[in-house]
C-alpha cells in the first residue's frame, strides 16, 4: 500500500500551470472538450445516464453543463477531456490540479499532483476493460506532460466497486478513505 506520510502540502501554486492535455498512444486519443461543438451534447447525455449520475451527481441541464465546461476551459484548476479509442469518444475525463481542489483539504497535495475524474458514458461500453487499459497509458502521458508531477490520484466513491476494481487493475493503489463534501471516497494513487 502507498503511504503519503512523507509528502508535504503545496504552499505556492502561482507558478503551477493548469493541468496538461495528455498525448496518448496505443490507439487512444485525447482532446479538450469544445463546448461550441457536439462535445457539449456528448458530455450532457453521458452525465444523464443513470450509471454516471449515481456517482457524479451532475445530471444537470445542458446550459449548466455548457457553463461548467466553459468555466473549466477558462481556468487553471481542471481540464475537461474526451478520450477516444480509434474514432468515437468513449470516456470523459476531468484532469485537475489536486492542490487546487477540495481533495487537498483531506490529503497533503503537492503543487504538481494531478487528479482524475473518469466516466464511461455509454453503459454498453462498461465492463470492456477500457478504463484499466487506458490508465497506464494516461498516467504515463501525464507524467511525460508534467515532469514535476510525481503522482496522479483518483477518489472514487467507496460504493463504486466497478470503478475501484478498474482503477486497481490500471495500476492505482488505495491509500485510504477520505471524507469529501459529496461522498466518502477511496483515495487511490499512482506514483511516478
Amino acid at each position: 500500500m502507498t503511504h503519503l506520510d512523507d509528502y508535504r502540502p503545496a504552499d505556492d501554486l502561482s507558478g503551477v500551470p493548469g493541468p496538461p492535455l495528455p498525448v496518448l498512444t496505443d490507439g487512444w486519443h485525447a482532446r479538450a472538450v469544445d463546448p461550441d461543438s457536439r462535445d457539449l451534447d456528448v458530455v450532457h447525455r453521458w452525465m444523464q445516464a443513470p450509471h454516471v449520475a449515481a456517482f457524479w451527481h451532475q445530471a444537470w441541464p445542458r446550459d449548466q453543463w455548457e457553463a461548467e465546461l466553459r468555466r473549466q476551459r477558462g481556468g487553471r484548476h481542471s481540464l475537461p477531456v474526451l478520450v477516444s479509442k480509434r474514432d468515437d469518444p468513449v470516456i470523459y475525463l476531468e484532469v485537475y490540479r489536486a492542490a487546487r481542489d477540495v481533495v487537498a483539504e483531506v490529503y497533503p497535495a503537492r503543487a504538481h499532483d494531478l487528479g482524475l475524474h473518469v466516466a464511461v458514458g455509454d453503459l454498453g461500453m462498461t465492463d470492456r476493460g477500457l478504463v484499466r487499459t487506458l490508465l497506464p497509458v494516461l498516467t504515463k502521458a501525464l507524467f511525460d506532460a508534467d515532469p514535476h508531477c510525481t503522482r496522479v490520484l483518483l477518489e472514487p466513491d467507496v460504493r463504486n466497486r466497478r470503478a475501484i476494481a478498474s482503477f486497481r487493475a490500471g495500476g492505482f493503489e488505495p491509500v485510504g478513505e477520505v471524507l469529501l463534501p459529496d461522498k466518502v471516497a477511496l483515495l487511490m494513487v499512482r506514483t511516478r
